[in-house]
């Protein structure tokens, strides 16, 4: 609402007549359009909206609807003149009686409608009606809902807001394995067992060294009971045939009797499908939380009010978590104030202090650079070092021993991401930095660091596949010697980061949690036990953790199919784990997340780890030659030629249709295009930004106006 129309209040107001109701309905809902959705949201429009609000009054014998008390009612009245289907009555701020006033009015209007019209608002609002009880039906099959709603009520939002992150990922790797069975194995499944009429097509190969279709097979003969274990664990033996890996699809198509399905292309578009799907996903429900984090970036008075008037979590009803709640908010407070003085405290720097500080946090930002850098380097050597010595025979060495060098480069990662977080919490405090920052300067630093992680073992695995002394890598392009199949050995190294990391979340659980929480209980009366204390269920960490290893599936879903659906089982038996956990054995941290940061912070790391995941597989798709020994690619130079190989069968108005959109003279007015209506969104947030302030001071005025 623009300054003359607000101007203009008072005098419209004096001047009220029933008479010019009819007039006043009239009016174009253009002039009166509605304020933007995510700004009625606002606090402060609400209250605006109830202080310019009064209840309505009808004449009930002469059956004439008076005019409203004010301009915005006549606004919402012009506007359901105009168009009933376009928003709901019960989308507007407005008390019981405006809502069944306006109500009438649609009521009143119907009559004059056409039975055309009639009949579309009628199937309208029956198909609404239908839409919200499918939603009520639906969500009463949510999986864990009575789950997720007890640990609401019992440690509030925060942590429901974890469970609820698990959840959607279950779901996620569920949908994400369905696209491969769908696309990969059910066609292989069916020509297997003869269920349909099909049969395997196989391309011979052309201009090809022997040598390196060579593919040794598991070594047979006497087999020790314990090799099965590690087979199960490492994913080798009778474990590397299966369609578990990638070296069991190795067809070039599956004819059918109408058409050929054309294998390499449909494995390749599941994989493309499956990232795609991922990055929609969690954008469309990250926008969710970015637009409530919007709402409430608020100045630091009314964040203060809002803690102090609204921070209360009503889903709370144990009595216990009821007073963390109360030092929660405590320790919010305190943050804040803590933040203002670090405010009060940089404003109030001399140039030498300022130099002292920057200088310590460049000695310090340094030091976790070479932190970094060694834990990269360790990763780096363990992988090397188990790459190497895995090509021993098992009768060579004893069963620990085996074990050890296969899961060396877990170990090490997980030993990494063990002990940089307890660096990074001690460094931080040197750093002067405000509570607020501190905690996500942290957070930044060990997501980096887990996420880096993989990145620095794929990388290293491909180093090692891409080189070979002695130029025995010119005939094949790859090390075929060491790496016969190098894809279903990525995915055993993924395989093996996922079943290690859920032993490791078990180890945790059952020897660490639980006999802390026996000696706390029991044993309370050593000082020892008080000071280490009961187990703290940390949001941020066990985020990270899943995190990490959904990012292990993103990457290994190329080289292990079914490795989405070893993920949705391993996520679900974390669920009733942590469930476990936080019930008997954990405390609620005292630092407590509101749920929708909490959401969009998830979703924020969970997209970071989903564009690391993609820069391996891009490079592993497009960059190193693909296996002739095994897979659906032993026809083509790269995985990536498949497309090109693709599109030279479509016609040649296609093809040349194809070619111009991916060409250079179209991808840089492309870019420019994407770079103008990125500005604009920009030039618009910001115009919404103002709007906002404008709000926010209208209110601060009229509170002052009514002082």
């Amino acid at each position: 609402m623009s300054e003359s129309s607000v101007g203009a209040l008072p005098a419209h107001r004096s001047n009220r007549q029933p008479a010019t109701h009819q007039e006043n309905l009239s009016l174009d809902s253009s002039c009166f359009s509605p304020p933007v959705n995510f700004l009625q949201e606002l606090p402060s429009y609400r209250s605006a909206t109830r202080r310019r609000t009064t209840v309505l009054a009808r004449d009930k014998q002469s059956n004439i609807l008076l005019k409203p008390s004010d301009s915005y009612s006549s606004q919402l009245e012009g506007e359901i003149t105009e168009n009933l289907n376009r928003q709901s009555i019960r989308k507007y701020a407005l008390n019981i009686s405006e809502k069944r006033r306006l109500r009438d009015i649609q009521e009143t209007q119907m009559q004059y409608l056409s039975e055309w019209d009639q009949w579309k608002q009628y199937s309208s609002k029956s198909w609404k009606r239908f839409l919200e009880k499918a939603h009520e039906m639906t969500a009463h099959l949510e999986l864990w809902r009575k789950d997720i709603r007890s640990i609401e009520g019992k440690f509030g939002t925060g942590i429901r807001s974890y469970f609820s992150f698990l959840r959607f990922l279950v779901a996620l790797n569920l949908v994400i394995f369905l696209i491969i069975f769908m696309l990969v194995l059910l066609p292989v499944l069916l020509t297997t067992y003869k269920i349909t009429n099909s049969t395997f097509v196989f391309i011979p190969f052309k201009d090809m060294d022997m040598q390196c279709t060579i593919y040794p097979a598991s070594s047979s003969g006497l087999i020790y009971f314990y090799s099965y274990a590690i087979d199960l664990l490492s994913g080798t033996g009778f474990l590397e045939g299966t369609s578990l890996f990638y070296g069991h699809y190795t067809i070039d198509g599956v004819k059918f009797q109408n058409f050929t399905y054309d294998l390499p292309l449909a494995y390749l578009i599941s994989t493309i499908a499956y990232l795609a799907l991922s990055l929609l996903w969690i954008v469309k429900r990250s926008v969710e939380g970015f637009k409530i984090n919007l709402i409430r970036s608020e100045e630091h008075f009314q964040s203060y009010c809002n803690k102090i008037f609204a921070g209360w979590d009503f889903c709370i009803t144990s009595y216990s978590t009821a007073n963390l709640r109360h030092s929660s908010l405590r320790y919010e407070l305190r943050a804040d104030l803590e933040e203002e003085r670090i405010r009060q405290k940089i404003a109030e720097r001399t140039s030498e202090e300022t130099i002292r500080i920057y200088s310590l946090r460049l000695v310090l930002n340094g030091f976790v650079l070479a932190v970094l850098a060694m834990c990269f380097y360790a990763i780096y050597m363990a992988t090397i070092f188990s790459q190497e010595h895995m090509k021993k025979e098992i009768d060579k060495m004893v069963f620990g021993e085996n074990l050890l060098v296969s899961y060396l480069p877990s170990i090490v990662i997980t030993l990494a991401n063990f002990i940089t977080p307890i660096i990074f919490s001690k460094i931080i405090r040197y750093e002067d930095y405000s509570p607020g920052f501190e905690i996500r300067l942290t957070i930044l630093r060990c997501v980096f660091m887990r996420l880096a992680t993989i990145c620095v073992l794929v990388f290293t695995l491909g180093s090692k596949i891409t080189s070979c002394g002695d130029d025995a890598c010119e005939l094949c392009g790859y090390n075929q010697k060491l790496y016969p199949c190098w894809e279903t050995q990525v995915g055993q190294e993924m395989y093996k980061l996922m079943v290690f990391d859920f032993i490791i979340i078990m180890a945790v659980t059952l020897f660490v949690d639980f006999p802390r929480k026996l000696l706390v209980t029991y044993c309370s009366s050593s000082k020892l036990i008080q000071c280490w204390g009961q187990q703290e269920f940390a949001i941020p960490d066990n985020v990270l953790g899943i995190v990490y290893g959904q990012t292990i599936c993103w990457i290994g879903a190329f080289f292990s199919p079914l490795l989405p659906a070893v993920a949705t089982l391993k996520f679900i038996i974390i669920f009733y784990v942590k469930k476990l956990s936080l019930l008997y054995t954990c405390r609620p941290s005292p630092r407590q997340f509101r749920a929708s940061n909490s959401n969009f912070f998830f979703l924020l790391v969970l997209l970071i780890g989903l564009c690391l995941a993609v820069i391996p597989l891009t490079i592993s798709m497009s960059r190193i030659p693909s296996s002739k020994a095994c897979g659906p690619f032993t026809s083509f130079n790269t995985t990536w030629d498949v497309i090109p190989t693709m599109v030279n069968t479509f016609p040649s108005s296609l093809q040349s249709l194809i070619r111009a959109v991916t060409s250079e003279a179209f991808a840089v007015p492309f870019f420019m295009i994407i770079c103008l209506i990125m500005f604009y969104f920009i030039a618009l947030a910001g115009a919404h930004k103002r709007v906002v302030d404008q709000l926010r001071e209208q209110l601060s005025l009229g509170e002052t106006n009514a002082i």
